[in-house]
């Protein structure tokens, strides 16, 4: 297939949530649309809905030989006129205490939602650098301002903050604008992804864990049932995924959502009264 005129972006983890909420949006606006998913499920369900400029492309980011398919797939479509973006959306949480947290989790967490990012960035730039796109990271207020339990998603979403910055000044010489969303509480099945991770290293933790930090997570796992109740919906996303591809001066970071704005605030307290407000906000079960 050939793409309209160059406008072509790639959104990873696009079978749900935040990306696919974006492939709805930029395939309305025009844009020929891949959009990678994960498991055969998700394929299909992608080509069940049969959307117009919405191409359901196959990829692990972790795997080095399925980034380089699917680059020479989107190679092969956009031709001389390259990428005009790369929303990097693909991402999972892995919660839980740090000191009984399985190594072989922290790992995984690190390569899918940090190495991963690189690794598709670095294969698709030459692809954007020819189309003069854009890159937008899909970020986290975790990365900013961290809560019990997420020590290993918010370093994720830290270390894509420090990622996105060296690569916005390492790529302006081509004028390719790097900017980072970053979103508080949104309606998204990682919501139930990550309960789900919680409940099974629940049950896999030592006794020991349990008698330390059993009532712990037990609030935590409360707090975060109610906080999705309140979650706002991925559109308030999109918007800013659209911004930051479309506008002629695009942002740097896009702090999306009022928790998300209220958490930043937070940071300019001293940071062990952010500490009381947040455990007691959790021990209250999010009241």
């Amino acid at each position: 297939m050939r793409c309209h005129e160059g406008r072509a972006v790639l959104i990873t983890g696009a079978a749900s949530g935040i990306g696919e909420a974006c492939a709805v949006r930029l395939a309305a606006m025009g844009y020929t649309v891949f959009g990678t998913y994960l498991t055969p499920e998700e394929g299909e369900a992608m080509r069940a809905a049969a959307r117009q400029n919405v191409v359901p492309l196959p990829l692990d980011i972790t795997d080095p030989r399925a980034i380089s398919e699917a680059a020479r797939v989107i190679s092969e479509a956009t031709g001389e006129a390259g990428l005009s973006g790369l929303i990097n959306n693909a991402g999972i949480d892995m919660p839980g205490p740090l000191e009984f947290l399985p190594i072989d989790s922290l790992r995984y967490q690190l390569n899918v939602n940090v190495i991963g990012q690189v690794a598709i960035t670095q294969v698709l730039l030459p692809l954007i650098r020819k189309g003069r796109g854009r890159i937008v990271m899909i970020g986290s207020i975790d990365g900013r301002a961290v809560t019990p339990f997420q020590g290993a998603y918010g370093a994720s979403k830290h270390a894509l903050e420090a990622i996105s910055d060296a690569l916005r000044m390492e790529v302006r010489p081509w004028g390719i604008d790097v900017s980072v969303v970053e979103p508080g509480d949104i309606a998204t099945p990682i919501w139930e992804k990550s309960l789900a991770r919680a409940d099974e290293l629940l049950a896999r933790l030592p006794r020991a864990a349990h008698d330390l930090y059993g009532p712990m997570m037990k609030a935590a796992r409360a707090t975060a049932v109610k906080m999705s109740t309140k979650a706002s919906p991925p559109e308030i996303v999109v918007k800013a995924v659209v911004h930051a591809l479309t506008a002629r001066r695009p942002r740097v970071r896009y702090l999306v959502g009022t928790d998300a704005r209220i958490r930043l605030a937070l940071e300019l307290l001293p940071t062990r009264w952010v500490d009381r407000l947040i455990l007691g906000f959790i021990a209250s079960g999010g009241k």
